[in-house]
Parts: structure tokens; sequence; C-alpha cells
């Protein structure tokens, strides 16, 4: 496999990209949101850095703890449940009147249960794709994440100044919910790929 057109033509993978691309979105747009609305009931600039960017951190306790759990969970469902997870953490966090700590909280949480994303998509990745593919499909997803995240900044802070913080972690949360959609309905059935502990 040589070219992009090619890439984009084996089954499975246009709905594998764009459920992994609507998440690096939504999580993308999420982050000014959820930092602005810090900033405003805080006025502390770390917290509010700490909002947007927590869930990275958060992602090292995952990968500590959960992320051995990536090759025990069917690859499909594994995709489906943790974006509906993570767009309904992204909508509680729009609650009007959430405390400070509550988002902090699920933020924690969202980055832990995230860090199993990146586990399940690779090892879903050397499925779809032959052993020629995968670093094609590979450097494809990272450039398309690069793209999303300097996208999904500047978008937004357009949806923040235009719409609102609550707004904008309403939007990140549909996008999350839309790669729900694709991953169930674009993407095979298919065992996990290790079973024990």
């Amino acid at each position: 496999m040589r070219t992009y057109r090619q890439l984009f033509r084996t089954p499975e993978f246009t709905p594998f990209f764009l459920t992994s691309s609507f998440q690096v979105a939504a999580q993308t747009v999420s982050g000014p949101a959820l930092g602005t609305q810090i900033y405003a009931a805080t006025g502390s600039p770390l917290l509010s850095a700490l909002a947007m960017f927590g869930p990275s951190l958060a992602q090292v306790i995952g990968a500590a703890t959960l992320l051995s759990a990536a090759d025990r969970l069917p690859p499909r469902a594994a995709l489906t449940g943790l974006a509906l997870v993570l767009g309904l953490g992204t909508a509680v966090q729009a609650v009007p009147g959430l405390p400070v700590w509550a988002a902090f909280a699920v933020l924690l949480g969202l980055g832990t249960a995230g860090s199993l994303g990146g586990g399940v998509r690779y090892g879903l990745l050397d499925e779809i794709l032959a052993r020629e593919g995968y670093l094609l499909g590979r450097s494809v997803l990272n450039m398309s994440g690069g793209v999303m995240q300097i996208g999904g900044f500047a978008v937004g802070g357009v949806l923040v100044s235009t719409l609102s913080a609550r707004g904008t972690l309403l939007a990140g949360a549909a996008l999350h919910c839309a790669a729900a959609a694709v991953a169930r309905y674009g993407l095979g059935r298919r065992p996990s790929r290790a079973t024990g502990r």
C-alpha cells in the first residue's frame, strides 16, 4: 500500500479515521472552553492551564493502570463506549454551577479513561490494515491529529467567544457522540486481541 487513495479504499479505514479525528477535535475544542470556565470561576491561570491540559497528565495514570485492558476489550465496543463516556463527561462539565473540584474530578476520570483509546486504536489499526499499510495509516492518523489540534484550538476559541464556554463544551460532547456513532456503525465486530489478566 503506497498511496492515500489505496489507504482510504481499505474497508473500515475511513470510519476508523473519522472516529479518531472526531475524538481529537472534541478534546481540543473542549480544552479552551473548560479553561475559560475555570478561569472565570477562580481567576487562576494555573488552574485554567490544568483544566486545558490536565487530561494529558491524567493519561499517564491511565497508561500505568488501565492500558493492558486495551487488548482485552472488543475494539468496536471499546471505542464506542469510550466515546460515549467522554461525551457524557464533557456534557457534565457544562452543567451550570458545577463546583471547580467536581470539574477537575471529571477531568481526571476522563483523562484516565481516555488513555485506553490510543491502545485500542493502534491495535485495531494493525488489524484493519495489512502490514505494509500500517506505517502509512499511522502517519495519516498522526497528521490528522495535528491538524485537528491546530484547527480545534482555533475553532474552540471562536466558539467560546460566540456561543459561550458551556455551549462549546456541549459542542465537544456532540463531537464525541458523533465519534461513537461512526465507530458503532462503521466498524466491524471483532473479538478482543487477548484474554486473561
